[in-house]
């Protein structure tokens, strides 16, 4: 079995950072793509970012266009770990935001490419 655990939401204020993270422990394996979803309350769950899984330190990264430029994935494989760097954050970015593993060593963009996932950190950015 493996466990997703995500850490770091609060409150933010509009231009500020916050930087999340994401633990991976149980049946873990760095050969797996990695990303963050975003729920906002009444809308759907959507992608956000996410990184590949690298023998190297070159990675693979997606981002939605709403947070590209603003927001950075990236991983400590030693660490079973993966991060979130949020920043100029906006009142948009107000959501619950979810870690996932997936199934692939790619970098993927579906929510269908996911297997697993965390319970989930609540973000408030206030205007």
């Amino acid at each position: 079995q493996v466990q997703l655990v995500e850490s770091g939401g609060g409150l933010a204020q509009a231009g500020g950072s916050l930087r999340l993270s994401c633990v991976v422990s149980g049946r873990t394996s760095s050969i797996n793509g990695m990303g963050w979803f975003r729920q906002a309350p009444g809308k759907e769950r959507e992608f956000v970012a996410a990184i590949s899984w690298s023998g190297t330190t070159t990675y693979t990264t997606y981002y939605a266009d709403s947070v590209k430029g603003r927001f950075t994935i990236s991983r400590d494989n030693s660490k079973n770990t993966v991060y979130l760097q949020m920043n100029s954050m906006k009142p948009e970015d107000t959501a619950i935001y979810y870690c996932a593993r997936s199934r692939t060593a790619g970098a993927e963009i579906a929510r269908n490419r996911y297997n697993y996932w965390g319970q989930g950190t609540q973000v408030t950015v206030s205007s």
